[in-house]
């Protein structure tokens, strides 16, 4: 069965919205079924399907039946649902990121360290994705796992990635984000969040303080590849009414700091080894 209907072009000859000659459409419009299930739409009929992806009821349901023929997708007599294969695509990308299985230990003495949840993302278009996380053993703790994405500009981890950024994709960024507030607190003008990432950069790191989430306060630093680029970020979070921003800048902030020193020391390391 094709993922190309009938009068589908295999390629994209250039219409709004493709990249190029070699962008094949019918791809990204099958990726866009599967994106489109999640947290708040599990489950979906086909109509629903089409609504959240744009599809014709026709296309939706070729693309539907092509994913549950190949496994990534089961239905019933009326809905549609993802099933546990479609977890190999990002497990997929995990397996060849070296840095998790540096990173993991030095998280878990880090949360042990200061009794706080730490995670590791990556910048993925304008949003941070989480790819490693060791929660705290409290009792109540945010529903955040590998995988979960956030807004860059509301995140202390996605500040730190902005801050790295090359000066021209900084500025594409910038121009083409929607700055929406999260609460209050969130910074939404466009020059006032290029002074931050400027400050970060320079200090090397970056806090948030209930941008994202009221209660939620954050710290973030880079962590470097072998050759000095960064390609993620470490974090440590906490809520407002345990720690305060002065707490969190004195207590927290050095072990953030050294847990980043020392899985970039260790990522040094094994390219050495090889």
């Amino acid at each position: 069965m094709s993922l190309a209907g009938p009068t589908e072009p295999e390629r994209s000859n250039g219409a709004p919205g493709s990249s190029g000659p070699d962008f094949i459409r019918s791809l990204a419009r099958g990726l866009d079924v599967i994106k489109a299930f999640g947290a708040e739409r599990p489950r979906m009929t086909l109509s629903e399907v089409a609504r959240a992806t744009g599809l014709t009821r026709a296309a939706a349901r070729r693309f539907l039946l092509t994913l549950a023929e190949l496994g990534y997708v089961r239905s019933d007599t009326r809905e549609f649902s993802l099933r546990p294969k479609v977890l190999e695509l990002g497990y997929a990308y995990l397996a060849g990121f070296n840095l998790n299985d540096v990173a993991e230990p030095h998280l878990e003495e880090l949360v042990a360290l200061t009794h706080e949840s730490s995670s590791v993302a990556v910048l993925d278009g304008p949003d941070v994705v989480y790819v490693l996380r060791v929660p705290t053993k409290r009792i109540m703790t945010a529903a955040i796992s590998v995988g979960t994405r956030f807004p860059a500009y509301a995140t202390s981890m996605g500040r730190v990635l902005l801050a790295y950024q090359p000066p021209e994709q900084l500025q594409a960024y910038l121009k083409s984000a929607h700055l929406e507030p999260f609460t209050k607190r969130t910074v939404t003008d466009p020059e006032r969040l290029r002074e931050i990432l400027r400050t970060v950069r320079a200090q090397g790191y970056a806090v948030t303080d209930q941008e994202l989430e009221e209660g939620l306060r954050s710290a973030a630093a880079p962590l470097r590849d072998a050759p000095g680029t960064v390609v993620a970020a470490i974090n440590v979070s906490t809520h407002a009414s345990r720690v305060s921003m002065e707490d969190l800048r004195r207590r927290l902030l050095p072990y953030l700091l050294a847990a980043a020193r020392a899985i970039e020391s260790d990522l040094a390391a094994r390219e050495r080894r090889k």
